[in-house]
């Protein structure tokens, strides 16, 4: 039988901590670079609150339990692993498809990377009362779907692990890359499935919910505790000057890279100025410069293990955190 969770803990602490990853695809090993770096600092917070969207979400449950599980994040970001989520000879079954790739690879990583002991642990953070979230996106209802991992992890269920990595996987798959998931629930006396996918969909951070933003008197920290949020950005705000291809292909990434960057750069602006009105301390981080990528290879090894030394060294050498965003090479920033 699952044990019930503590009243939040953090309510007597003078500071919360709230980590808050973003989607990115393979730029993730941006965090995992910052993760790694962060624990060897020996800086790096316990964390009330983690939450992740699309490869964030992946991210997620390691940033959540800590420097132990720093090998376990490095692993899954640069040893190529993840190389193997796209099969080439799949391509041009896909187009005629529910999607271009199949979702068997990226099911079999999670698999092997969240196991039974990370269900378990989490569930223990839980009881002392921290918090794993994940966003997915719901394509039947049209709504951003936030999952309380840490419940479903003390559910006690026998399907718990599944259910787990079901919403990871769903908050990883792009629509139309990978297939969505359908997760079965439960409404009364019916049961039913529904069509989860990326929680990208829906926002490229998970940081503050729309009705905390638009109250009229939003909740603000107790006086005396000191609340940080970081945002973990893996991918570039800034724009990045390529020369595009005239294919279809290519047309669309690029396209896609646009939009994605624009909502990131919107979510983290209501997320800054919502920070500022209730004195929430806020940090971000993101890619601060242009590093060759082809989405022809999105999962390239050498792409991604340079994006995670760009986290470690700007972690390690202390430049890593801005206090507002900043989306261009100019430096233009936000009036405080």
């Amino acid at each position: 039988m699952a044990k019930p969770p503590q009243r939040a803990h953090a309510s007597s602490k003078a500071e919360m901590n709230y980590l808050v990853i973003s989607g990115g695809g393979s730029g993730g090993a941006f965090s995992a670079g910052v993760l790694k770096a962060w624990s060897e600092t020996g800086t790096r917070p316990r964390f009330d609150i983690v939450s992740g969207v699309s490869t964030g979400a992946l991210i997620a449950p390691y940033a959540f339990l800590g420097s132990s599980y720093d090998d376990r994040l490095v692993d899954l970001y640069t040893s190529g692993v993840a190389k193997n989520l796209v099969d080439a000879k799949w391509l041009p079954t896909g187009l005629l498809g529910t999607s271009l790739l199949k979702q068997g690879p990226l099911r079999k990583m999670v698999e092997r990377y969240i196991t039974e002991d990370v269900l378990k642990t989490v569930a223990v953070e839980y009881r002392k009362g921290r918090r794993l979230l994940v966003l997915t996106s719901n394509l039947d209802s049209q709504r951003a779907v936030i999952w309380d991992m840490g419940a479903i992890a003390n559910s006690g269920k026998p399907d718990a692990l599944r259910l787990f990595q079901d919403v990871l996987i769903a908050s990883a798959s792009i629509p139309g890359v990978y297939p969505a998931v359908l997760i079965r629930v439960h409404s009364g006396n019916h049961v039913f499935e529904e069509m989860h996918s990326d929680g990208g969909s829906g926002s490229q951070i998970l940081a503050v919910p729309d009705g905390f933003m638009t109250s009229a008197n939003p909740a603000k920290p107790r006086p005396g505790v000191r609340l940080n949020m970081y945002v973990l950005v893996n991918n570039a705000l800034m724009p990045e000057f390529e020369n595009v291809k005239n294919n279809t292909l290519s047309v669309m990434a690029r396209a896609y890279s646009i939009q994605v960057k624009s909502q990131t750069r919107s979510a983290l602006l209501a997320s800054y100025m919502f920070a500022q009105r209730v004195g929430i301390r806020f940090h971000v981080a993101s890619i601060d410069r242009q590093i060759d990528y082809s989405v022809l290879d999105p999962f390239n090894t050498e792409y991604m293990r340079s994006v995670f030394r760009l986290g470690y060294s700007e972690t390690i050498a202390g430049k890593l955190w801005k206090d507002k965003p900043i989306f261009s090479e100019t430096k233009a920033e936000f009036a405080p």
